[in-house]
C-alpha cells in the first residue's frame, strides 16, 4: 500500500533474494508460480491484515502475538503501547519475525529487525492514516480521540532481511 516505483523495486530483489537464498525444502514449496511479485503482493496487503509477530525473550523463549498490520511502503508496519510485552522484548532485542496467514492460499512471512516510532512522529503519518482508515467507520470517532490521546503510542517498522510469500490460486 503507498509503494513508490522505487520501493517496488527494492521489495522485488528482496523477494527474489530471499526466494535465491531459501533452503531446498522451501524452494520446493515456494516455487516460482507460487510466489507473488512485489507488485501482486501489494495489491493484495490492502488495509488491515491481521500478523503474527515473533519476538525473544531475555532468556531466548520465543513469543508469537497478533497484531494489527499494515503493509505500507514494502514493508509491515503495526503500533503497540510502550509497556507492552513484544514492545518491550523489541527495544531489547530487535530481532522480529511476522507472518500473514489468511488461509491455506496466502502467506507472506518477514524476518527482520525492528525499528521503532513514537506513533505521533511524522515517520508514523502513514501508519495513523490507515489504522484511521480501518477503524472510524467501525468504532467512529472515538478510535480518533482514543488514538490522538495516546501517549508513548510505539510505530513499528519491519526491515525486512527476508521476505518470502507463497500464493496458491484455488481451482474450485
Amino acid at each position: 500500500m503507498l509503494e513508490t516505483p522505487e520501493e517496488l523495486a527494492a521489495l522485488q530483489t528482496l523477494l527474489d533474494d530471499s526466494a535465491a537464498a531459501a533452503g531446498p525444502h522451501m524452494r520446493g514449496i515456494f516455487t516460482d508460480d507460487r510466489r507473488l511479485n512485489a507488485a501482486e503482493l501489494s495489491a493484495r496487503l490492502q488495509g488491515m491484515c491481521l500478523i503474527a509477530v515473533a519476538t525473544v525473550t531475555a532468556d531466548g523463549r520465543p513469543l508469537t502475538g497478533p497484531f494489527d498490520g499494515y503493509f505500507l511502503h514494502g514493508s509491515w508496519w503495526f503500533s503497540s503501547a510502550p509497556d507492552s510485552v513484544r514492545i518491550r522484548h523489541l527495544q531489547a532485542r530487535p530481532g522480529v519475525s511476522a507472518t500473514y496467514l489468511p488461509g491455506e492460499e496466502l502467506s507472506v512471512t518477514a524476518h527482520g529487525r525492528a525499528e521503532l516510532f513514537d506513533l505521533h512522529a511524522p515517520e508514523c503519518d502513514d501508519l495513523r492514516q490507515a489504522m484511521l482508515d480501518f477503524y472510524l467507520p467501525k468504532q467512529g470517532p472515538a478510535f480518533q480521540e482514543w488514538m490522538d490521546g495516546l501517549e508513548g503510542g510505539i510505530g513499528v517498522r519491519i526491515d525486512a532481511r527476508k521476505l518470502f510469500t507463497f500464493f496458491a490460486s484455488s481451482t474450485a
